[in-house]
């Protein structure tokens, strides 16, 4: 072969980094990027391009692609598991494979040139379907660093090329519809960066989506523990222009990826480094600079790693960000009540709705409510109450409790209500259970049995009217049931026991109500008995530990049955769902119920199947083994009046605090069929293009979905209303940042009664390093702050961190399994939150009011259930 030749068939095969021919179709996304970034003279470290020639060259001299296709063609999408058995075969295909002699020398030969001898390089995938702004696909193949011998560079290599064929990347070309038979993989080797300290660059704001910010992640060490999401980064905010700092959260970063023997391994940040800033402020607008300068060459804004070592940047790849969201407006300034005159409190039942109520649950939940208030009331008294008109309102979408009470509110409490509440006590339990939560059931069951395919498009809304009257009736039927009830008479015994009956060294008030049977700690144990039925078969616990959870939650979505004991798992899981995940997260029908979203129920029952956390049936005979001896010694010494009001307040507190928690857990009984009719209805408005998505439906108000069911039934054009939800959206997010007060206007009295201890502790006393808060389980524990604001950050939990949100309900009580601490914005000494910490035996502390903003993920924090205090660390 003639040295023309030789030079020919390498520049097939390889390409320097800033050639003008690397473009898409040869060396990949990642591979064009950092071409077009070296060719216009920016910091990008030296390397060569393995093109798409070299893979299709191992791919025909193997004659692998008949193999693959086979392989592809017996993925189902449905079935997850069809993926990952398509992706195993296909990769031992090229593990198999050998790379052409030709291919081969020409790569040694390209790392031969480079400097040094065998340097150290990082060996980057670069897939022809990823990095484009219409299908980002960052993160999909493999990356390899400190790679220093010609031997592991063709390993490293061959491995790259494998990697185009992991089971996310075959659904994700699946789904972009990007045909198997077009795809092929170039690999990028450059030399490798020895970073001091390395991270991510976004050159607009990914979070509110303004365009004049630049926001900077930076972490000790390579940056595979910053893009794969080990550390919690620091996080800097820079004025684009300027490069003024304006904010800066320096995070305790507690591992780093360092360099080993041919590989990197994570290790822990030294203690001098873990609360030292990564980068000053001069460093950070060194960085923002070249940000912005790749922003202008690319005419878009930019997602960038970057690494820094001896001073200096260095941009190890560039791509669009494809999911930025609009520019989010500045959140109301301004908190007018309707009523001047009128008090307005953030408590009771608005404690299920922490966030902004959306349009639909505005206009349809809201007024139901409190019709519902007015039934309730005219059934178990008497009369309607005019106290209670516009007994609920929204502030900037949140929800208050409206109190103003005059002349004819006193005259209606004092001649109907207060005569009529030792009826109300005594028949509480019974009309709650035989009346109020059949007659929800009834409705819900009706409803249920109807196919919403069937259904015209105004029925639809008809029947998720009437499942939220339904729930409406029921919800504050519990007001006067089991809530009020619940909490009056624990608070009746408390005050009791601790007045007349303990002693020093006596167990709290609070021992002598644990352990009772309710219907959240039944799912619990339903969850554990199902866990370990899953750990008696190795190949199913294998199957659930190896599987991510957002998979396994798809999996039981599918209509197909899983092979195997995969089927029966698929089943029994279903079957759970069926009878527990109808409980809700919070009341607002826009957010999913465990039945729609089991993500914390997946990593619970991953938590057993591994046996770890503790076996709640074990839990509950100790508790109630202790219970059962505090309340007899108790008893048994005391006598005459003491002994009758003890037996009579005990009696109480017990049978209310079970019915309490029974009766919350089933506030969304009819919520999955409820939103299987308002998803059915936003399907159909989707495809009209009323809106662009069916779960968009949550953001019209009640008439736009009443003109446009109307419309579709009619066969007319409904109005495009796809503007207006986006805008909604944007509002929504921007009132989502707002701290609402907890009184409108602030007053220390109610109606003459002190409210401090209904209501979470205000903003102005939580300063310093301590936040105040309700003692709501005894203990002290220090552990890793893990703060979620919802259902869509429950897989972000771990087992032993310290649970942080801002407000917990009965579908949050898998998540205590895993919790070694409690901390909330709301809540009290009788919620929800309280009574599961205490069970669980895990200290908590409630009522905070700032705990989700002044804490955050990855943090130390010291949780005294005890003292009622979250002590934070001192920056």
């Amino acid at each position: 072969m003639d040295a023309d030749t030789r030079t020919d068939e390498r520049k097939k095969y390889i390409l320097p980094l800033e050639d003008k021919r690397a473009i898409l179709a040869r060396v990949g996304g990642k591979g064009a990027s950092l071409a077009r970034l070296a060719s216009a003279g920016l910091p990008v470290p030296d390397g060569f391009h393995v093109t798409t020639a070299a893979y299709r060259s191992v791919v025909a001299h193997n004659e692998l692609q008949p193999d693959i296709l086979s392989a592809l063609g017996r993925v189902d999408r449905a079935q997850p598991s069809t993926l990952e058995g398509a992706a195993k075969e296909i990769q031992l295909l090229f593990a198999e494979a050998e790379i052409p002699p030709d291919v081969a020398n020409n790569i040694v030969q390209a790392y031969a040139a480079l400097p040094g001898s065998n340097p150290a390089v990082a060996v980057r995938s670069s897939a022809t379907a990823e990095d484009l702004p219409e299908a980002s696909f960052a993160g999909q193949q493999e990356t390899y660093l400190n790679v220093s011998s010609p031997e592991a560079l063709l390993e490293a290599t061959k491995k790259c090329w494998a990697s185009l064929w992991t089971a996310r990347a075959i659904a994700y070309r699946a789904r972009q519809e990007i045909p198997p038979e077009q795809v092929a993989l170039a690999v990028v080797v450059q030399l490798l960066v020895p970073a001091e300290a390395a991270g991510i660059l976004f050159t607009a704001n990914p979070v509110s989506g303004q365009r004049d910010q630049l926001v900077i992640s930076a972490a000790w060490g390579l940056g595979e523990a910053v893009v794969g999401g080990l550390v919690t980064p620091d996080n800097l905010v820079i004025e684009k222009g300027s490069g003024r700092v304006l904010s800066r959260d320096t995070a305790s970063k507690e591992v780093m990826t360092v360099r080993v023997n041919d590989g990197t391994a994570e290790k822990p940040v030294p203690d001098s480094l873990r609360r030292v800033p990564v980068l000053d402020d001069a460093a950070a607008a060194d960085l923002a600079r070249l940000g912005e300068q790749i922003e202008q060459l690319y005419e878009m804004p930019m997602d960038i790693e970057w690494a820094l070592a001896d001073g200096k940047f260095a941009i190890v790849q560039a791509r669009p960000i494809t999911a930025l969201p609009a520019t989010t407006p500045a959140p109301p300034a301004e908190w007018g009540v309707p009523d001047p005159d009128g008090q307005y409190m953030r408590t009771s039942i608005v404690d299920f709705m922490p966030d902004p109520l959306t349009p639909l649950f505005v206009t349809i939940g809201v007024p139901e409510i409190n019709r519902g208030m007015q039934r309730t009331m005219a059934e178990m008294i008497g009369g309607s109450a005019p106290l209670l008109d516009n007994y609920m309102t929204t502030v900037n979408d949140y929800a208050y409790m409206y109190m103003n009470l005059g002349c004819r509110d006193w005259l209606w409490i004092l001649s109907r209500m207060l005569p009529a509440f030792p009826r109300l006590l005594r028949n509480a339990d019974h009309h709650w259970r035989e009346v109020a939560r059949p007659r929800y059931a009834e409705t819900v069951n009706r409803w249920r049995s109807t196919s919403p395919d069937a259904l015209a498009a105004t029925q639809l809304l008809d029947g998720a009217q009437e499942l939220t009257a339904a729930m409406a009736d029921y919800l504050t039927t519990l007001q006067v049931d089991t809530l009020g009830a619940g909490a009056g008479s624990e608070g009746l015994f408390t005050q009791v026991y601790n007045r007349f009956v303990r002693r020093e060294g006596d167990p709290p008030a609070a021992t002598l109500l644990l352990g009772a049977d309710s219907t959240p700690i039944r799912a619990e144990k339903a969850l554990y008995d199902l866990g370990q039925w899953c750990r008696e078969d190795s190949e199913l616990a294998a199957y659930l530990q190896d599987t991510p959870s957002r998979q396994l939650a798809a999996a039981l979505a599918g209509e197909q049955p899983l092979p195997d004991e995969r089927g029966e798992w698929q089943r029994r899981m279903r079957q759970y769902l069926d009878q527990y995940g109808h409980t809700i997260y919070e009341l607002d029908f826009a957010k999913p119920v465990p039945a729609d979203d089991p993500l914390p129920l997946l990593e619970t029952l991953k938590l057993y199947v591994r046996g770890e956390g503790t076996n709640p049936h074990e839990r509950q005979g100790t508790l109630l083994e202790r219970r059962e001896a505090a309340v007899q010694a108790t008893l048994g010494r005391i006598r005459g009046l003491r002994l009758r009001l003890l037996r009579w307040t005990l009696r109480l507190a017990q049978s209310f605090s079970q019915a309490r928690e029974d009766s919350i857990f089933d506030i969304g009984l009819g919520y999955p069929t409820l939103r299987q009719l308002l998803h059915e209805l936003g399907r159909r408005l989707a495809k009209a293009g009323v809106i662009a998505d069916p779960g968009d439906i949550y953001w019209l108000e009640h008439d736009e979905v009443g003109r446009s069911a109307t419309a579709l039934d009619q066969g007319t054009a409904p109005e495009n209303l796809i503007p207006r939800v986006e805008k909604r959206k944007t509002s929504w997010q921007a009132k989502r940042k707002l701290a609402p007060p907890h009184q409108l206007p602030e007053k220390g009295r109610v109606m003459g009664i002190k409210v401090d201890a209904f209501m979470p502790v205000g903003d102005e006393e939580q300063s310093g390093n301590r936040l105040k808060g309700v003692a709501a389980s005894p203990g002290q524990v220090t552990g890793t702050a893990c703060v979620l604001l919802g259902p869509d950050n429950f897989d972000q939990m771990r087992a032993g961190a310290i649970l942080v949100a801002e407000v917990t309900t009965p579908a949050w009580t898998p998540l205590f399994a895993m919790a070694s601490g409690v901390v909330t914005d709301i809540g009290g000494p009788l919620s929800h939150g309280s009574i599961v910490a205490r069970e669980y035996g895990i200290p908590a502390v409630l009522g905070t009011g700032v705990a989700t903003r002044r804490i955050r993920s990855g943090q130390q924090v010291t949780v005294d259930g005890t003292a009622g205090e979250v002590i934070l660390p001192t920056e």
